[in-house]
């Protein structure tokens, strides 16, 4: 019989380590393509080119939250639209691992993370110590730079969009972090990580998690299944010694055997460790995670 999708949160909340209200609650089962994630007080139903299954719209109205709906086929950009349950503020916060985040249901692409990141995002808080350094590319909402500046770390947030970098700053005053101790970079990845290492500059900590598709200011194309490994080399070119860099991808086009050869041809010489995902990602293990240690 088919569990009920308040089994299932139970099952997955019992789980979850302490201070966390945002997770994935159905990855593709028992609703094939359709993805369900508890993001504090409200539900999140993706859907990948199927409908949303009549049982489950019913378990939704019957959850009484306020429950919005994605359709991962159509324009990414698009934000998610309200099905039913609470009308509430668009802009609200989820705690993971005891750490603040700031959401929006009216953003596109993602509402404020991505949960299958927590392991990796604990991880880094870990890993950092009072008085390190840390690169955040791709760094989107800043999440990896908020965990390390939460373990003592002096972060460095890049992205190529600011209103990502003012969302980053937002989520640090969350947590009782000055962004005025930390600096922020606007623009290309690839461009910054050629200056920092012109200028001799070198970080302890490198977080590599980029889109699996861009564009850079000048309109190249940069691809993860192609660039990735020139990527890395890049980045260990402004890697410290002992240090360690987190590289990461959701390209499902690429194999974790594909990927580990470009991150061991990136940074030679490195000892490299693969994580799983989160417990509650128990569909499609799509996230690959490599860590490199010098």
């Amino acid at each position: 019989m088919k569990p009920t999708l308040g089994q299932i949160l139970a099952t997955k909340q019992a789980r979850l380590p302490q201070g966390t209200d945002a997770f994935r609650i159905a990855d593709g089962t028992p609703w094939p393509e359709v993805f369900v994630d508890a993001l504090a007080d409200r539900l999140l139903v993706s859907l990948r080119g199927t409908a949303l299954p009549a049982d489950l719209h019913k378990q939704l109205l019957a959850s009484g939250r306020s429950v919005y709906l994605k359709q991962l086929d159509n324009d990414v950009k698009l934000p998610p639209q309200h099905l039913c349950g609470p009308e509430l503020p668009p802009r609200f916060h989820i705690v993971e691992n005891g750490v603040r985040y700031i959401m929006d249901m009216e953003a596109g692409y993602s509402q404020g993370i991505f949960l299958d990141q927590r392991d990796n995002r604990a991880e880094v808080r870990k890993r950092c110590t009072p008085g390190s350094t840390l690169l955040n590319t791709f760094a989107y909402t800043g999440a990896f730079s908020v965990c390390a500046a939460m373990a003592g770390a002096t972060t460095t947030t890049l992205d190529l969009a600011q209103p990502c970098l003012t969302w980053c700053r937002e989520n640090m005053q969350q947590n009782g972090i000055d962004p005025g101790e930390h600096y922020f970079c606007k623009g290309d990845v690839l461009h910054w990580l050629e200056r920092f290492a012109r200028q001799g500059r070198q970080f302890d900590a490198i977080v590599l998690d980029p889109p699996t598709f861009s564009r850079d200011e000048k309109g190249r194309i940069w691809r993860v299944e192609r660039d990735y490994g020139k990527l890395v080399a890049k980045a260990a070119a402004c890697l410290a010694p002992g240090g360690w860099m987190l590289c990461t991808t959701n390209c499902r086009k690429l194999s974790p055997a594909a990927f580990r050869r470009m991150v061991a041809k990136g940074i030679p010489g490195a000892h490299l460790s693969s994580a799983p995902m989160p417990f509650d990602f128990d569909g499609e293990p799509y996230l690959k995670t490599i860590w490199a240690d010098l």
